[in-house]
């Protein structure tokens, strides 16, 4: 793609015309209700912020089995899909675009926030280090997972293509596999989650065959592949992540998927890549690898997000909690305004508080005013 000197230039990706690089990057909210449905809040949400180049969703369980966290939405069942579709044409009737990030939690998970009542799947029965939040007992550790027997995986690649199909009646322009953060898909490309001895474990080429075998029936499942995008981590140990050799991995997966004709890849990077000189730039590792427009998301501000576009280091650039607290997230970066400050205490509750109810441009002196019970003249 031709480098692009600012993040306010419009692109394209996979035939799809973006009116600026500023992506909103996909970010669990937990604001679905039990069964998995997205609000209508979610529909102001999305609308509030579809000034974005592209909105990304939050991370939406293909299938229950998918379902890890508590109030995350799925796109398996008809009234998910048209819960989705009020959200998708509340960003289109804005002048936004809006992919679904698909996301299948493997291992991590816990009983108590799913619907069904078996044990979670991974590639390996290993339980994942840490914990995870449950609204009845709050931090629990992860629940362990059952080993997929080869035949049971065709079957949950089948999910992903389901999926997607659902997405695309729901109105979304395209979708994003999800396979960082340690979910399913990076669990069967990490060497310390996958200890399969079949042809789904071992070697670097069988532990990335789930992710692509995966993408080619998300691109079945869509018609074509420039509507499907695909986001990885690599280095990233959240999750209990802890490949022998991470750049390897990824850089063979990268060299597998490039010729599919993705609508791009989206790369995470740590703060600490962009900043403090970490161990590897997964952008700078994979850009040279990937034909195909790159979205870099991780730590940037406007200024770093438009010299690595500026130099050629991405083509798009990712925003996460920054959008959270700045609906207006364009404008703010196009007028210099000052950006609002986050609320994480309000990130993952349920209901409008952080989550529709920070002001944009114009609004603040309002919403200070019938906040403390005055009047607006």
């Amino acid at each position: 793609m031709q480098t692009a000197t600012t993040i306010f230039e419009p692109t394209n990706i996979g035939g799809l015309t973006l009116k600026n690089r500023i992506v909103m990057a996909p970010m669990t909210r937990n604001r679905a209700s039990v069964a998995g449905v997205p609000s209508d809040l979610a529909a102001t949400y999305y609308a509030q912020r579809a000034s974005a180049g592209l909105i990304i969703t939050e991370g939406t369980q293909p299938s229950p089995d998918g379902q890890g966290y508590p109030r995350t939405p799925g796109i398996h069942s008809a009234e998910q899909i048209e819960a989705w579709r009020k959200i998708t044409d509340a960003v289109h009737a804005k002048g936004g675009r809006i992919f679904l990030q698909i996301m299948h939690t493997g291992r991590i998970a816990h009983r108590l926030n799913r619907t069904v009542y078996r044990p979670p799947v991974a590639p390996s029965a290993i339980q994942a280090l840490g914990t995870i939040y449950t609204d009845s007992l709050g931090p629990q550790p992860h629940s362990l997972p059952r080993a997929l027997a080869t035949e049971e995986i065709p079957s949950v690649i089948e999910e992903y293509r389901r999926a997607t199909i659902n997405a695309l009646a729901a109105g979304f322009d395209g979708v994003e596999l999800h396979a960082a953060n340690g979910y399913l898909p990076m669990q069967f490309l990490s060497s310390n989650s996958n200890q399969r001895t079949d042809r789904y474990g071992g070697s670097v080429q069988n532990r990335a065959r789930f992710v692509i075998e995966t993408l080619e029936a998300m691109i079945d499942g869509a018609g074509s592949a420039s509507k499907i995008g695909l986001r990885v981590s690599p280095g990233n140990t959240f999750n209990d992540m802890h490949d022998a050799n991470p750049v390897g991995t990824h850089l063979h997966l990268t060299e597998e998927v490039s010729p599919l004709g993705l609508a791009y890849l989206h790369i995470q990077q740590q703060p600490k890549d962009v900043h403090t000189g970490g161990v590897f730039d997964p952008v700078k590792l994979l850009r040279p690898i990937f034909d195909g427009p790159i979205i870099a998301t991780g730590g940037f501000d406007r200024d770093s997000a438009n010299r690595l576009l500026s130099n050629g280091g991405a083509d798009l650039i990712g925003f996460a909690a920054l959008f959270i607290t700045n609906p207006d997230l364009v404008e703010r970066f196009r007028s210099g305004a000052p950006l609002a400050p986050p609320d994480a205490a309000t990130f993952y509750t349920p209901g409008p508080k952080g989550y529709t109810d920070y002001p944009v441009l114009g609004t603040e002196a309002l919403v200070g005013a019938l906040a403390a019970g005055g009047r607006w003249s």
